[in-house]
């Protein structure tokens, strides 16, 4: 019996370079489970948040599944590095509240944003450009940009949790926390955050499960939506390769794609670099990465992205592509409880929205804030993408006033020759909007 397992466990020790990396199966096979807990919760919310756009709930679910494991298997066989990649938080607020919203593109011709951008990313991960990148646009303006949409979902979440509404005089103000959906919401921050603290696996998911139950006793909980409660694939052809690439010719469209990749490949690029115990296994993490956000437009979902939470399996011990794989393949059960998903209520999700940002922002760190001429165009980034409901508008901001404040100070040789002409570009997305 002995023997056939060390056989069988052979082969797979060999394709993921087990050895190679100081490592045993099944300390790969739990980092894979721990990292599924923790990111499972995405299957439940960038459906919700995809919908937002006009996307069928089911169809962009399933896009979301598809999305992650086809990202994990990349991962998996291609950089071989325990890297998770999944539709993500800031990534799909970029999708909806940008590229759909702002833009005015249709969510069809954002998937075919999101296709281009994904091969800007490839190119720029096979050539020289991401190290160019990275030495030639300012640490402050990098930070700044995670940090506003930290900002923004953190802003979102509140506002969809019903904790944050309009008001006439004052635009925005604090509900009342006797109403059933701010408190819902509250009450399920109240147990999410102490878990997250204490590093519980799965707290995320957790959180959301309690927040539904809190919806139901509330009785904010829409039963209706779970219909007949079975799986199907009917309508994902509505997604399945459907980006539209009518707009291509049109210099918004040109934008949309240029602050896409703007955001994709300087997040991941962030991402990778800090959590990689492997420095070796970047080149080829950041090719899947690019590719898989490839795949996920042609899938119909919004850009995948190398997940936080992917600390979780390293930290428990993953180092191989095998912790991907085991996280991947337990992505596909989770298909057949899509029409459970449907009724979890948007105040149960809310709250993960607020961690995730709050986990976004801590960058601000790295900004120089005792140097006004770094810190003010950050800040106008930061303020700027909750203020407009818009994060392309922050972006914008703080890419025009980098250079121009550098310039009255003197400064003009800490601008280099990318910033001036991401700054000029983004000046001409406003003068051509103004017309």
């Amino acid at each position: 019996m002995d023997g056939g397992r060390r056989e069988l466990s052979t082969p797979i020790k060999n394709l993921f370079q087990i050895r190679d990396n100081e490592t045993n199966i099944r300390t790969e096979m739990l980092a894979g489970l721990t990292s599924f807990i923790t990111i499972a919760y995405i299957i439940a919310v960038n459906g919700a948040i995809l919908s937002i756009a006009g996307m069928p709930y089911e169809a962009a679910t399933i896009a979301t599944v598809f999305a992650a494991l086809v990202g994990c298997m990349l991962m998996a066989f291609w950089a071989k590095s325990p890297l998770i990649l999944a539709p993500g938080m800031g990534d799909n607020a970029f999708f909806v509240f940008t590229l759909v919203f702002a833009f005015g593109l249709t969510w069809q011709q954002a998937l075919a944003a999101v296709c281009i951008a994904g091969i800007v990313f490839f190119l720029t991960s096979v050539t020289k450009g991401a190290m160019y990148l990275s030495k030639t646009i300012p640490v402050s303006m990098i930070r700044a940009m995670t940090a506003g949409i930290g900002f923004f979902i953190g802003f979102l979440g509140l506002k969809n949790g019903g904790v944050i509404v309009p008001s006439e005089s004052t635009f925005v103000q604090l509900a009342s926390l006797s109403d059933p959906h701010a408190l819902t919401t509250m009450l399920t921050l109240v147990i999410v955050v102490p878990l997250f603290l204490r590093g519980v696996k799965g707290n995320f998911l957790i959180g959301i499960i309690a927040g539904t139950i809190i919806g139901v006793l509330l009785g904010i909980v829409d039963f209706s939506a779970m219909g007949s409660f079975r799986f199907s694939m009917a309508g994902y052809e509505n997604v399945f390769f459907s980006f539209d690439f009518s707009q291509i010719s049109t210099f918004n469209f040109w934008i949309a794609v240029f602050s896409l990749s703007m955001v994709i490949i300087f997040a991941n690029m962030g991402a990778q670099l800090g959590m990689l115990p492997d420095d070796s296994k970047f080149k080829r993490s950041f090719q899947a990465n690019a590719l898989s956000i490839i795949a996920a437009s042609m899938l119909g979902c919004s850009p995948t992205t190398t997940a936080a939470e992917s600390a979780t399996g390293i930290a428990a011990g993953g180092r191989s592509g095998l912790t991907p794989f085991i996280a991947g393949i337990l992505f596909i059960p989770a298909l057949f409880v899509i029409p459970l998903l449907k009724m979890i209520p948007n105040e149960a999700i809310a709250p993960v929205l607020v961690i995730v940002g709050c986990l976004m922002i801590q960058g601000i760190k790295d900004i120089k804030l005792d140097d006004f001429t770094e810190a003010f165009p950050a800040f106008l980034m930061m303020a700027v993408m909750p203020l407009s409901f818009s994060i392309v508008n922050g972006i914008a901001f703080g890419f025009i006033a980098y250079p121009i404040v550098k310039i009255a100070t003197g400064r003009r040789s800490e601008v280099s020759g990318t910033m001036y002409v991401i700054a000029a570009l983004f000046l001409l997305y406003f003068i051509l909007g103004a017309l």
